[in-house]
């Protein structure tokens, strides 16, 4: 006789949960939670969640997807509890954020969460998100069979601090900071300094692209809990480009500015500084609440602009607006990129007035590198690597020994 029972399949098993206050608060994560697993998710609460989480079914979860908005800032240390509990399990942890301060935003993510995605969510970002998170084991052991830094800890140096901003996209903020880097750690062959350059342009920051080298989780595991790094964790987030230059790269997704305060900073400057004898720092364009720390450490604070009036005007705000907060706006020195050339004596009078009508000393002029500079980036090689003819090269190299010598003249004269 044949059976009429029909055979149930069976239930996927869940591999992931969002955690949130009131997952239809959240409606897009809920249609990307299905996009991306089907019916292998599930929804918890707050309260549910802690319950969850410490229960045997809890230990086949991939990831949980915590959503919170402004209104959850209150619960807080219960959220907290929350990640911490996951990832005593093994669990990645995803923050989806809509409105959150970024003093809380903060909080969360030094409290160990994996990934962070903006709500509304971008289209895709969730997927993205979620692929990290599977690549993130074999991404790490790549990096750790490759560029890491050997480079130990001394705490006994008193490193030369420069920073280099742009004050308009284009001005070749960045070439400049990393070609000058790589310059000064070539500067003396029988007796290489240690140089640092950090890149502190959370969002757009192209150090990374510049040198080829990888964006490492390390990097926002440092930032976001500066207060227990030491100088051996310090050391550990750097990669090494062709095993003389250490660079601190930019974290592998943006985040907000101000997600650092400026103690985070000031820790951050204060360990280079114990353990390199230069330290170059790529800033935002943006002028935040750190920016201050950066201008007092700095012992030179570079700014670069071009013969145009974006740049100009831009000059003229930034001084402003370092007036008005009575920042030494006079350690400011002004690069000019695209400098006309030697023989372009309409050129150099434009320069001339362009100074006089800022009331600023133009001090260095770097020529146009042309298209050599642009294949230099795209390659991931400073300029002495692929074009050491380059005229801006040559500039640069001219300033790198301007520096080292005056360096090394100061610490002979201080013994």
């Amino acid at each position: 006789m044949a059976s009429n029972a029909m055979l149930q399949p069976e239930p996927s098993p869940i591999v992931a949960c969002t955690i949130s206050r009131d997952v239809q608060n959240f409606d897009l994560l809920i249609d990307d939670m299905e996009a991306e697993l089907g019916e292998s998710w599930g929804d918890l609460s707050f309260q549910d969640a802690r319950v969850f989480l410490n229960q045997p079914e809890a230990e086949h979860l991939e990831f949980v997807a915590i959503a919170v908005d402004d209104k959850d800032e209150a619960e807080l240390p219960k959220i907290g509890e929350l990640i911490r509990i996951a990832k005593e399990k093994g669990i990645k942890v995803i923050l989806i954020a809509e409105e959150v301060s970024p003093i809380a935003l903060h909080q969360l993510l030094r409290l160990g969460a994996d990934d962070f995605v903006p709500y509304p969510l971008p289209e895709g970002e969730l997927h993205q998100a979620i692929e990290r998170l599977r690549a993130a084991p074999a991404t790490e052991k790549l990096e750790n069979a490759g560029q890491q830094t050997a480079l130990k800890a001394t705490n006994n140096h008193d490193a030369v601090v420069m920073a280099v901003h742009g004050l308009a996209g284009g001005t070749g903020a960045t070439t400049y900071a990393v070609n000058l880097a790589w310059e000064l750690a070539n500067i003396d062959k029988d007796n290489p300094p240690r140089v640092c350059l950090i890149d502190l342009d959370l969002q757009f920051g192209t150090v990374a692209t510049y040198l080829d080298l990888p964006r490492r989780e390390a990097v926002y595991e440092l930032l976001s809990d500066t207060e227990s790094m030491d100088s051996e964790a310090f050391m550990q987030a750097l990669l090494t480009f062709n095993e003389k230059l250490h660079v601190l790269t930019s974290p592998a997704e943006m985040l907000p500015l101000d997600l650092l305060t400026s103690e985070d900073i000031a820790r951050i400057i204060e360990k280079a500084r114990l353990n390199f004898d230069y330290v170059i720092i790529d800033m935002p364009s943006t002028l935040v609440s750190w920016t201050e720390v950066v201008l007092n450490e700095a012992h030179v604070y570079f700014a670069t602009l071009e013969l145009d009036m974006r740049s100009a005007q831009n000059t003229l705000r930034l001084i402003r607006a370092l007036k008005g907060e009575d920042l030494p706006f006079n350690k400011l020195r002004y690069l000019l990129n695209r400098a006309p050339k030697f023989t372009d004596l309409s050129g150099k009078s434009r320069v001339k007035r362009l100074a006089e009508s800022l009331d600023i000393k133009i001090e260095v002029l770097l020529p146009d590198g042309g298209k050599q500079v642009l294949q230099a980036g795209d390659h991931g090689l400073p300029l002495a690597e692929t074009s050491p003819k380059n005229p801006l090269r040559k500039e640069i190299q001219k300033l790198a020994h301007s520096v080292h010598e005056l360096n090394v003249s100061e610490a002979a004269g201080d013994k």
